[in-house]
């Protein structure tokens, strides 16, 4: 079992920087892949990033190449995301997700922290 909880969303003014944390509790948890999704109202939910469980490896989703940046710190069990000059549609609810099964699919998932980005 692992435990999965997501922190530092907020409110913050486009152009803005905002740093969410991902804390994974759990046998598994740091030897696991960990991914960041994102789900706005009305959308289907959508790949933000991945890493693996060394953090040599990372991936992102075509909307955040570039702006964002994933990283992990084994020794906290804690996962990074940090999105730089956020834009008014990375407005959604952000969920961490731990023990991917495939690319998109994971067995566990925080309960998501919501970010808004202000035109």
């Amino acid at each position: 079992q692992v435990q999965v909880v997501e922190s530092g969303g907020g409110l913050v003014q486009a152009g803005g920087s905002l740093r969410l944390s991902c804390s994974a509790f759990g046998r598994a948890s740091s030897t696991s892949a960990m991914g960041w999704f994102r789900q706005a109202p009305g959308k289907e939910r959508e790949f933000v990033a991945d890493i693996n469980w060394s953090g040599t490896q990372t991936d992102y989703g075509d909307s955040v190449k570039g702006r964002f940046t994933i990283s992990r710190d084994n020794a906290k069990n804690t996962v990074y995301l940090q999105m730089n000059s956020l834009k008014p549609e990375d407005t959604a609810v952000y969920y961490c997700a731990a023990v991917p099964t495939s690319k998109l699919h994971y067995i566990y998932w925080g309960r998501g922290t919501q970010v808004t980005v202000s035109s």
